[in-house]
């Protein structure tokens, strides 16, 4: 290959070199700021092809998504002085990558440190306002909210916007747990005391009812049985007057036999009646003269 051929391949390829070097893409993932011997010349790119010049202009590149920071737990004091420790997290995203590459230099581990800093004190106002079923229950969303408008109205400045804090977990410390604990257990101790108390007092009410309505049917039965024991008896006395009418004489002997053998049919029986008692008036005589 002689010089000329070299020489045009040299040149191509310084093109080449130059031409790539004069030009940069912005795709929609990401924000770029543009310098001028470390200036900021632009900064509000849309996605698409641009040109610079080498060696005079360069670019930086940044996230346009929305970030996470995953916070690490922090202690908070509550209105009636407890300690919770409260796992969140923050959604953000850079608001205007000229202020945020000016205020944080486009460090982005300095950029959550900031928004840390900011969200723990927010949280910490807020939690020291509010009791401990306000925070774990009541009031967290609004917390939140409170909290994020905050955040934003402080984080402006730094060209960062937070677009939501949530909390994962609300733990209590030992000290706190035991006290809840104990105070659920006397509420549960205090709900089945009073749930066996007006079972005791429904049993009580029942086994009494049923006491009455017992002593009822048993009245009403006795009731009924000396009615048809009454009715029974003047029946009988009916129908022994009728007999004892149509033959006085028979009826006499009859119930002198049932009376000799009521008296005198078990073995060892005594009787001590005089011989010309009336009993014996049968036996001294059939027709009971």
């Amino acid at each position: 290959m002689n010089s000329s051929k070299i020489g045009i391949l040299v040149v191509i390829a310084i093109a080449v070199i130059l031409f790539l070097s004069s030009v940069f893409t912005v795709n929609e993932r990401e924000l770029a700021i543009k310098f001028r011997l470390g200036e900021i010349v632009k900064a509000d790119y849309q996605p698409g092809l641009y040109f610079q010049l080498p060696f005079v202009n360069n670019v930086k590149k940044f996230d346009k998504r929305i970030l996470t920071l995953d916070a690490r737990p922090a202690n908070y004091l509550t209105k009636e002085k407890k300690n919770v420790n409260v796992d969140f997290f923050v959604k953000w995203r850079i608001s205007d990558v000229s202020t945020y590459y000016t205020a944080m230099g486009g460090n982005e581990r300095k950029a959550m440190e900031r928004i840390y800093t900011t969200i723990n004190e927010g949280l910490r106002g807020e939690f020291s306002n509010r009791n401990i079923q306000e925070v774990i229950s009541g009031e967290r969303a609004m917390i939140m909210d409170d909290v994020t408008k905050e955040a934003n109205k402080q984080l402006s400045r730094f060209g960062i916007k937070v677009v939501d804090v949530r909390v994962k977990r609300i733990d209590f410390t030992a000290t706190i747990s035991e006290s809840v604990y104990q105070r659920m257990e006397a509420e549960r101790t205090r709900v089945a005391k009073d749930l066996r108390s007006r079972g005791a007092e429904a049993a009580e009410r029942i086994r009494a009812d049923a006491d009455r309505q017992r002593t009822v049917i048993l009245a009403n039965a006795y009731k009924e049985a000396q009615q048809l024991r009454g009715g029974g008896d003047a029946k009988a006395s009916e129908i022994y007057a009728k007999a004892y009418g149509k033959d006085q004489e028979f009826f006499s002997f009859y119930r002198s036999l049932n009376a000799y053998r009521s008296s005198m049919g078990r073995e060892g029986d005594v009787m001590v009646l005089e011989p010309d008692s009336e009993f014996f008036r049968y036996f001294k005589d059939a027709s009971g003269k």
